[in-house]
């Protein structure tokens, strides 16, 4: 090799660690309250069973009845129904990587294994491509900015906060150990099983996923396992949607979220291991805030296809971690009189 092949070969290894260095590196927007969250996803709102606003927005039933009690002695009230924008979720390639603060990178004090793509590889052949992702789980109750004008009980209080990170948790990692959570998953680990949850993509097209395939993620195939790891990528925008699911059923599963909707959830919230898929709602804020409406819509429930929303919100480097805005669904006794 002369001396003009050998300078091009260094070069060119220069230049592949760089660019790997910059593909990991944490990227990132604090998202602005006014032109990056899809706010009319809050609807339809609901007060005693009777739509006061839709806005072309999906929904799910409400209770009936036109008043509601609460609490001992009781406090009289009315049934009230919307969508609170409550939680927001960051999918990163990066562990550390807060990619809703701007895209700082956090000092964990140890090495999380490092998200990456790569083939599958089965003795000497490559199939397919598999990836894996970290999360970030943040309370972010933006309907709290308008507690002070609203006083309403229905209202979370808390003020925002990372509340979990996979970067911190062994669980996100390991399938074996991810099987801690997943007792009911050897059910549905067979082809018949995964072949039906066509039906509920087919459902998430339209409407709601099926909450009686708790084992599909509508769209984006089957939910388990309960990880970062994706066995089957096709895009990081359908990647990161699965693992929303994920991260909201992982949850769920854990005891660190409850129920907050139908007439159980009016006076408080329950606890609820299986979460229920109809209850949630989703919206991208980075790299590309979803706020074009399609249909009137700029959010869309669980497992629907992203081949809908989805399309120019991934691009190389700026584009390839993702933030999301969870709306859950909220039935709450608006009180109106006693104490």
């Amino acid at each position: 090799m002369n001396w003009f092949h050998k300078t091009a070969a260094v070069i060119l290894a220069a230049l592949s660690v760089a660019g790997a260095a910059n593909a990991n590196e944490c990227k990132g927007k604090f998202p602005n309250p006014i032109t990056d969250y899809c706010w009319s996803c809050m609807f339809p709102m609901s007060i005693s069973g009777q739509k006061v606003y839709v806005g072309s927005q999906e929904d799910t039933d409400n209770p009936s009845h036109a008043v509601c009690a609460c609490g001992n002695p009781p406090k009289v009230g009315l049934p009230v129904a919307f969508w609170e924008p409550a939680r927001m979720m960051d999918v990163t390639r990066t562990p550390g990587c807060l990619v809703s603060l701007g895209g700082i990178k956090i000092d964990l004090g140890f090495n999380a294994p490092v998200p990456a793509q790569g083939m599958k590889e089965q003795g000497d052949q490559y199939y397919g491509k598999r990836s894996f992702y970290h999360a970030n789980w943040y309370i972010n109750p933006l309907m709290t900015w308008l507690g002070a004008v609203l006083d309403s009980d229905c209202l979370e209080r808390k003020g925002f906060d990372l509340a979990y990170t996979t970067s911190l948790d062994p669980l996100w990692s390991d399938d074996e150990m991810t099987a801690v959570l997943e007792w009911d998953a050897a059910l549905f680990a067979n082809p018949f099983a995964q072949s039906l949850c066509a039906a509920d993509c087919a459902a998430a097209m339209v409407g709601f996923p099926l909450t009686s395939m708790m084992w599909c993620a509508g769209c984006q195939g089957g939910l388990y396992p309960l990880n970062g790891v994706v066995e089957h990528h096709t895009g990081g925008v359908d990647a990161s949607a699965l693992l929303v699911q994920r991260m909201i059923a992982k949850l769920h599963r854990e005891g660190v979220m409850f129920g907050t909707w139908g007439s159980d959830g009016e006076c408080h919230n329950y606890p609820q291991l299986i979460m229920n898929k109809q209850a949630y709602k989703m919206t991208m804020v980075y790299p590309v805030p979803q706020t074009k409406k399609i249909d009137g819509r700029c959010c869309q429930p669980l497992g629907r296809s992203t081949v809908l929303w989805g399309s120019g919100k991934e691009f190389p480097i700026e584009g390839e971690d993702f933030s999301y805005q969870i709306y859950r669904k909220r039935n709450c006794c608006q009180g109106v009189f006693g104490q």
